[in-house]
């Protein structure tokens, strides 16, 4: 599927924290489509929705190798980057997130995810995470499965 096709019939996209990680360190397989998602962002024709879980994925390894760098480099992304809605976990999402891992049988941690994408009213959201496909509330978009157009 085309990015752009993607992207089109969505109004707010969670931000999963795959992508956010092949962004930051540039992974090569994936910073074509991760670029273009996140200069949309930058312009602020792509809005997004991200939580502290995705921020607690990102800083796992820089912080187990010491990486104050890209440690600040991936909260200022998250929690302060241009088109970016920083939305915490509360007990509105966690009664979700409960809900959701009941039926789908979900981690913990994708349960969160999906219930704050929901609660915060998105319709789509960015993973590389095919497993997340069986959640039927909201679009899910997987890298892989995304092309970029010339």
């Amino acid at each position: 599927m085309k990015l752009a096709d993607a992207l089109q019939p969505v109004s707010l996209r969670f931000l999963d924290t795959a992508p956010v990680i092949y962004y930051v360190e540039r992974n090569p397989k994936y910073v074509p489509v991760v670029d273009e998602v996140f200069e949309r962002m930058d312009r602020g024709t792509l809005p997004v929705v991200t939580s502290p879980i995705t921020l607690l994925e990102c800083l796992v390894v820089p912080c187990r190798l010491g990486q104050i760098t890209v440690q600040l480099a991936f909260r200022d992304l998250l929690v302060h980057g241009p088109g970016v809605s920083f939305v915490r976990v509360d007990e509105t999402v966690a009664q979700r997130a409960a809900e959701l891992r009941a039926k789908y049988n979900l981690a913990l941690a994708d349960a969160c995810q999906v219930a704050t994408a929901l609660v915060a009213g998105c319709n789509a959201l960015l993973t590389n995470d095919v497993a997340l496909k069986r959640v039927t509330e909201l679009m899910i978009l997987v890298l892989d499965e995304l092309e970029i157009t010339p």
